[in-house]
């Protein structure tokens, strides 16, 4: 079969691999649509726990194409996605509903291969059979929302929060309408991109405001307590330095954003402390796909929109190498 395969950092092909047939307990996944994540751009860049070679990919959809011996429940041609969640499930924090933090912890597309290829084998326990009404372009949204709805039970949003987020991009605009469904009263973005605030002001935040007009827009006299909640959302230390400076008494500090490993930002101890700040990251899915599958099959999260482009398996080989569009959303591979 045909697969993207990073070989090592900064060097990806597209080749033909073996087919991936399921082992007992595995479906084999024929592969439709597949989004290009953040982190995928971080393990090309030879930034992430990723081995070498490894096919990228965990934000998929498509249809079943092969059992593997045991599994019930499923047949060839039913529509599904996945969650690429490998967790043990014997470890403490698996055991204590924390497999994300699993310490065996491993994820389609980011320690084992994943779904940028014809196929894909998955523990049919992962597996999420999908509505004729779902899109296979919708199916593969579900892992990504599945980390926003991680994101927001970390937070624990209170009505009336105020929040300010940076970075719209595509897991931005998600979490931009969750925040906003889950009651916050006012909801600013800030970004580079017009277009992007403007669709996040469709989405439901309250002010968008370019990166290169917060010093005015966002000065101390317009806020002079600052937000009750702070999202990173870009991974770009030095935004999430300036981030940190919006965060008023008592405010929550989320990370939601992935930064490379070795990233470093300085914060003042004196204020975490004094102002009784908390800071809370958000790591990937956290038994979180069921509900986030909910979420977009009942329309409640629209993700369409935010599919920027959609492009061949060839095509993602440059698209990875090239530098970023800050005008793009999410661009998805159609196999």
């Amino acid at each position: 079969m045909k697969a993207l395969v990073i070989e090592a950092p900064h060097r990806a092909v597209v080749k033909e691999v073996p087919y991936p047939k399921p082992a007992p307990g595995e479906v084999t996944i024929k592969v439709e649509n597949v989004g290009i994540c953040g982190t995928d751009f971080h393990i090309f860049e030879g930034e992430f726990i990723s081995p070498y070679p490894i096919i990228p990919g965990h934000e998929f959809s498509g249809t079943i194409f092969e059992l593997g011996e045991g599994v019930v429940g499923f047949k060839p041609g039913d529509r599904v996605s996945a969650d690429p969640s490998l967790f043990c499930g014997a470890c403490e924090f698996c055991l204590t509903h924390r497999g994300n933090q699993c310490e065996n912890w491993g994820a389609l597309g980011n320690t084992v291969n994943g779904s940028m290829a014809e196929y894909v084998s998955v523990p049919a326990r992962n597996v999420v059979k999908i509505p004729d009404t779902m899109s296979f372009e919708e199916a593969a949204f579900i892992e990504p929302m599945a980390c926003v709805v991680h994101g927001m039970n970390r937070l624990q949003l209170q009505v009336g929060n105020r929040v300010i987020l940076f970075g719209a991009g595509a897991m931005g605009q998600q979490l931009i309408q969750s925040i906003s469904r889950a009651g916050a009263s006012e909801l600013v973005v800030v970004d580079v991109s017009q277009d992007k605030l403007d669709l996040a002001l469709q989405f439901g935040a309250t002010k968008g405001v370019l990166s290169k007009d917060m010093d005015t827009v966002l000065s101390r006299g317009a806020y002079p307590h600052g937000f009750d909640v702070v999202v990173d959302v870009t991974g770009i230390p030095a935004v999430i330095e300036k981030a940190l400076e919006y965060m008023g008494p008592t405010a929550k500090f989320l990370q939601f954003g992935v930064t490379a490993p070795h990233a470093k930002i300085q914060l003042n101890p004196f204020k975490l402390y004094n102002k009784d700040w908390t800071i809370i990251g958000s790591m990937a899915i956290n038994y979180t796909f069921l509900p986030a599958f909910q979420w977009i099959k009942e329309g409640r999260i629209d993700v369409i929109p935010l599919i920027s482009k959609v492009i061949s398996l060839e095509e993602a080989v440059d698209f990875l190498a090239k530098p970023k569009d800050p005008n793009l959303l999410k661009v998805q591979i159609k196999l």
